[in-house]
């Protein structure tokens, strides 16, 4: 018996990321600007050398040291690398307020392949500002619609350590389906690293948006904060 063929299907090659500006109601996503953003990131991250653990780069000493390697990482780093800014009005899930006006975190469009429409999501930092808040939550949903809606992408990719479990939870909450482990992918800081796969598809990110946008709406949470109802939840 002869193999099946696949199905073949009408496709264009996608745009490849490019710096852009993404506004939502509680977040701004920008391009990464070391000069711009520093003062605000160093105020969001210092003393927190645990935000490092599982990144390829950090801890860092001084804010002008930081600023240098997000200067030289935009010069030979091929990603979109983009500084995640809540806004004023922005209210963290559980807890009071959260102040904005500054970028509070980064992440980056990485290991793009516009000829197979593949793009991953990768570079990801959230201090502690910005953990747990709807501005979190909405940069990583107008981070999605971008690459499905203005660039025409048909899969979006998560990757990380597979012993980094708070990142995994994180994917699965976001509507990321796990596709398994890459055992003994990278060495990161001298370690190996076995990496865990998710993946989000063009076909299911219209169900993924509805649910964002019902999770992300006023109306989801109280006046101090909480959640009326969870994201998971909301997901298909």
């Amino acid at each position: 018996m002869s193999p099946s063929i696949p199905d073949s299907i009408e496709w264009t090659p996608a745009a490849a990321p490019s710096p852009v500006t993404l506004r939502g109601r509680y977040v701004t996503v920008e391009p990464l600007d070391g000069p711009r953003h520093g003062a605000a990131l160093w105020a969001a991250v210092e003393g927190h050398n645990d935000l490092w653990t599982w990144l390829a780069y950090g801890p860092f000493v001084s804010q002008s040291e930081m600023v240098e390697f997000i200067e030289r990482w935009r010069q030979a780093e091929p990603a979109v690398l983009l500084a995640i800014v809540p806004a004023d009005s922005s209210q963290p899930q559980t807890a009071p307020f959260l102040v904005g006006g500054g970028a509070a975190g980064w992440a980056s469009y990485m290991r793009a392949n516009p000829a197979h429409g593949v793009v991953e999501v990768g570079n990801i930092l959230f201090s502690p500002a910005l953990q747990r808040t709807r501005a979190a939550t909405e940069a990583m949903y107008l981070m999605a619609g971008h690459v499905f809606e203005h660039l025409g992408y048909r899969r979006f990719e998560w990757k990380c350590n597979a012993e980094n479990q708070p990142s995994r939870r994180a994917a699965l909450r976001l509507g990321f389906t796990f596709e398994g482990i890459f055992r003994q992918h990278m060495v990161i800081k001298g370690c190996n690293r076995d990496t865990a796969w998710f993946s989000m598809l063009d076909k299911e990110w219209p169900a993924r948006k509805r649910a964002f946008e019902a999770w992300l709406n006023p109306a989801n949470f109280t006046a101090d904060g909480q959640q009326r109802t969870s994201l998971a939840k909301s997901l298909p």
